[in-house]
């Protein structure tokens, strides 16, 4: 008999070939499947260190998520999750918890909602400051646009009563700082957070590991990485530890620019370093996303641009010329026009370089045949669609929306489109994504 090192039988397995047919068994060797068969069949040829009988259960290929932030997810789970707390009393208690477990210099949470407790009033930081008089706080609320600080984060941002925020600001009440802040005054103080240690990055990793393995994630594609954070996960990869495959996008910052197009890609069983993330616009949310025609609810306003063409035209010709692949965040309409145009002058007509547009949110029903003509993947995230349905018709109008969120009409251009969630502003489970497309 041939030797393998798991057989699974008694199952309904879901092949995903050219004719999706299932299979009731498989033979599996280091990590790969060999043979899939009837179940006599299976059992009869090989030879196997553990069984499994799976008891009729479906399985299936391990999900792929094309566009997420798996450390960034990972990271957000070293913070106390105040989502479910019915009251400040609750977030206090899960502070209290959480300082004792924190690797970090300050204690950060995040997904508290005052509008779910009693009386719905803004928590103070009056609590925290006698319980936490020396370590710096800062939790933010469910939005990310407010947070509450105390004293100690406050004295090392040096914000005062006097001081002044364009576009945020500090809440002052019986002339005392109650240490809730909004907008651009949450990101004047997030600024002195230190950048995580090489041990909390680590633990981040594994925890992310661990969740998506959960959900039957096998391969995630990371939207926007650093040459430090590439490196931990290639020292966890090699240790055995982290086994997730990582298709790593590289951020567009000189750092990366300077390494990365001199030594070229990095390719191993586990991670797959080759492409560069662009962000062409903003997000239609804020009316970030830069349209061709204004906006429907804001007349004269067409969102903008991250970066001139120029920047776009000169970065796709270096990194194409190195061997490297261009995906850039493309909202609105105009952002894919132009950079669909610029990836068609560098890559021309029947090439297999698979660049891609991330988002291909709203597209004009003019642009839908770049995709084909020069092999542009769409890649998009279901779940937006679902997160954005309430007011993404306010922002576009009806005859626009038809040409957004398109995902069936993307398909058709290449017989092929990359799902994705862009966790961890979506949830991690690709059941949803596949829902959502559907």
């Amino acid at each position: 008999a041939e030797e393998c090192d798991l057989v699974v039988h008694n199952a309904v397995i879901h092949s995903v070939n050219g004719s999706m047919e299932t299979f009731e068994a498989m033979a599996i060797k280091d990590g790969k499947i060999i043979e899939l068969g009837a179940e006599r069949q299976i059992l009869n040829k090989y030879s196997y260190v553990e069984s499994y009988d799976a008891q009729l259960k479906h399985i299936y290929p391990g999900f792929i998520d094309a566009h997420c932030h798996f450390l960034g997810y990972g990271l957000s789970l070293q913070q106390a999750e105040l989502k479910e707390c019915n009251s400040f009393d609750e977030v206090v208690e899960k502070l209290i918890e959480y300082d004792k477990r924190r690797i970090g210099t300050w204690i950060e949470g995040r997904g508290w909602d005052h509008t779910k407790w009693e009386g719905s009033q803004y928590p103070t930081k009056t609590k925290l400051d006698s319980l936490f008089p020396n370590t710096p706080i800062l939790i933010r609320r469910v939005d990310g646009h407010a947070a509450l600080a105390n004293q100690a984060a406050l004295d090392i941002a040096g914000i005062t009563m006097d001081t002044y925020f364009p576009g945020g600001h500090i809440e002052i009440l019986e002339g005392q700082l109650t240490g809730i802040l909004v907008d651009n005054a949450v990101d004047s103080i997030r600024k002195y957070i230190p950048t995580p240690s090489e041990d909390l990055m680590k633990q981040a990793l594994m925890d992310a590991q661990r969740d998506c393995f959960g959900v039957g994630l096998t391969t995630v594609d990371d939207a926007g990485m650093k040459k430090q954070e590439i490196e931990i996960i290639q020292s966890l990869q090699e240790s055995g530890l982290l086994k997730m495959r990582i298709y790593a996008m590289l951020t567009d910052n000189e750092e990366n620019f300077a390494h990365y197009l001199k030594s070229g890609p990095i390719k191993t069983d586990r991670l797959n370093v080759r492409s560069f993330k662009f962000y062409g616009d903003g997000a239609l949310g804020s009316r970030g996303a830069c349209l061709i025609r204004p906006y429907d609810d804001a007349p004269g306003k067409y969102g903008m641009l991250i970066n001139e063409e120029e920047y776009f035209r000169k970065w796709a010709e270096r990194i194409f010329n190195a061997g490297f692949q261009m995906n850039t965040h493309c909202i609105g309409d105009s952002a894919s026009r132009l950079i669909m145009s610029i990836y068609g002058d560098i890559l021309g007509q029947g090439n297999d370089e698979r660049w891609r547009i991330e988002h291909a949110q709203i597209i004009n029903k003019d642009d839908f045949h770049y995709f084909k003509e020069f092999s542009i993947i769409p890649s998009v995230q279901p779940t937006h669609a679902t997160s954005d349905m309430r007011w993404a018709i306010l922002r576009v109008g009806r005859e626009r929306l038809k040409n957004g969120y398109a995902y069936d009409k993307l398909r058709q251009q290449n017989g092929m489109i990359a799902l994705g969630t862009d966790f961890p502003i979506e949830g991690i489970s690709p059941l949803e994504t596949f829902y959502a497309a559907v």
